[in-house]
């Protein structure tokens, strides 16, 4: 019998359990796929918004300027990239300079801090790339950029540290409520738990209405994206937006942590919540808004494109409350943007509806608040031959883009959390993450896997459940 089961561990689930594992609790994770962050956590714009976007008044606006400021600590203690770089929001026209204006007097009653609406002269001096019509912008210094799946990794594997119970391959598939305990039904077993926390991304609606829950409905809505090599990452040095409309904030073009240059997304409906394909409509919509902004961006220089689905609802704002339908179990649904700057506040929010809900908590004496990796590439050469003369494994470098190790390959392995296939491990220490997309360090990253999890090759996975890379031997050892 568990206190605590959380359902999904995106960014918002691995929060949750964060937060609980402070606590002498029981918690288990059911997390469906066969990773943590597999879902919109890894594929979304990466920015931390500095919050002037919200209407006042809203859990959007509350969350998002106190999550940020959350993660700004979270990420220095859990040593994860976060840069604060601040961001524009760009007018083309005296219209829109209108719109601008309204931004920053929101972002006034929201509590950002440190906002200013600058002049046309003014931007082209902090950004000399961005295109000369722009009329003027709205600078928000506080806005950051952050990685957002190592952000819920560790999170994640701190939780499990703190004893967490994690579960992956537990798609939930039915729940029963009997005598006040929850009967949870997964892929992987049946699981029981007095209270329940529902953070199931875009499929939250579908694992509320396992308990006779309605109120909210998904619309899945996708966002697509060029990832650019680094060769582009210095044409900005802020999140650059548009100034925002109907459909969302706009396509954007930003720096991100690792040195790369993003550029995204469109805003298109779509059938499901695993719709990620590209599409040529959709890049090529994001291509012509994007060079609004700055002109010189370089396409040739796209080494992925990807797309991430949003939890948007028929309801405007987050929801976060107890299911009317259901005691003891609560939703945390449609945390659509600004649901990464958010995620820090929101899970310290779902512990206090549990115990506005009657669970008893007690503070743990020893609580982990901290995890150090080693980073090789952004060591001196003192600190270099310092970890390869303590353990070899670090001097060979297996991602060439991206100067990852063997070191640090094996000790992503040997987590709290075990990566089981080559993207985990990407997601883990960035191996694969460069030019050539693993194309030179992918067979490597493979063989180290197998390897240290003592199981064939054949047995590794590129990403999700199912994509195997080797079925059966092409050739046979001639005796």
């Amino acid at each position: 019998m568990y206190d605590v089961a959380i359902i999904g561990c995106g960014i918002i689930g691995a929060s949750t359990a964060y937060e609980l594992s402070r606590y002498k609790l029981k918690v288990a994770v059911l997390e469906a796929q066969n990773d943590v962050a597999n879902g919109t956590t890894k594929a979304n714009s990466a920015i931390l918004h500095a919050g002037y976007d919200p209407e006042p008044g809203t859990l959007m606006a509350k969350l998002n300027v106190e999550g940020v400021r959350l993660a700004k600590e979270l990420c220095e203690k859990l040593d994860v990239e976060r840069k604060q770089i601040g961001s524009f929001v760009l007018a083309f026209s005296e219209k829109e300079m209108e719109t601008v204006h309204k931004l920053y007097d929101r972002g006034v009653q929201n509590g950002v801090p440190d906002m200013k609406v600058l002049t046309k002269e003014e931007v082209l001096a902090m950004e000399p790339n961005i295109s000369t019509e722009v009329h003027g912008a709205l600078y928000a210094p506080s806005a950051a950029i952050v990685n957002p799946w190592e952000f819920c990794i560790a999170l994640a594997e701190t939780a499990v540290r703190n004893g967490v119970e994690m579960h992956l391959n537990s798609k939930v598939t039915a729940i029963e409520k009997k005598d006040d305990v929850f009967h949870i039904t997964t892929a992987s077993g049946e699981f029981e738990a007095r209270y329940v926390v529902n953070a199931a991304g875009v499929y939250a609606d579908k694992v509320h209405e396992m308990v006779g829950g309605s109120g909210f409905h998904t619309i899945y809505n996708r966002g697509e994206y060029y990832m650019m090599d680094k060769s582009q990452g210095n044409l900005v040095n802020k999140v650059v937006f548009q100034c925002p409309s109907e459909v969302g904030k706009g396509v954007l073009v930003s720096p991100t942590v690792h040195g790369n240059l993003i550029v995204g997304p469109n805003a298109v409906n779509c059938a499901h919540g695993d719709d990620v394909d590209n599409t040529a409509e959709g890049l090529d919509f994001v291509r012509r808004l994007s060079v609004k902004s700055v002109p010189s961006i370089n396409f040739r220089d796209s080494i992925r494109n990807f797309a991430g689905v949003r939890a948007n609802t028929d309801r405007s704002d987050f929801i976060i409350e107890q299911s009317p339908a259901c005691k003891n179990f609560i939703n945390l649904g449609g945390i659509k943007s600004p649901g990464l700057s958010s995620a820090p506040a929101i899970g310290k929010m779902a512990v206090e509806l549990l115990k506005g809900c009657g669970l008893e908590t007690e503070a743990k004496e020893q609580f982990i608040d901290t995890r150090k990796r080693i980073k090789f590439r952004e060591l001196d050469a003192e600190g270099k031959k310092k970890v390869i003369a303590e353990n070899p494994l670090y001097g060979r470098v297996i991602c060439r883009c991206e100067t990852i190790t063997e070191g640090e390959i094996v000790e992503a392995i040997h987590r709290p959390i075990v990566p089981r296939s080559i993207d985990a491990i990407k997601r883990r220490c960035n191996a694969g993450m460069g030019r050539c997309q693993g194309g030179f360090c992918g067979p490597r990253v493979h063989e180290i896997l197998a390897r240290e999890l003592g199981v064939s090759l054949m047995d590794i996975q590129m990403d999700e459940e199912g994509s195997y890379i080797l079925t059966n031997p092409t050739k046979q050892e001639v005796k």
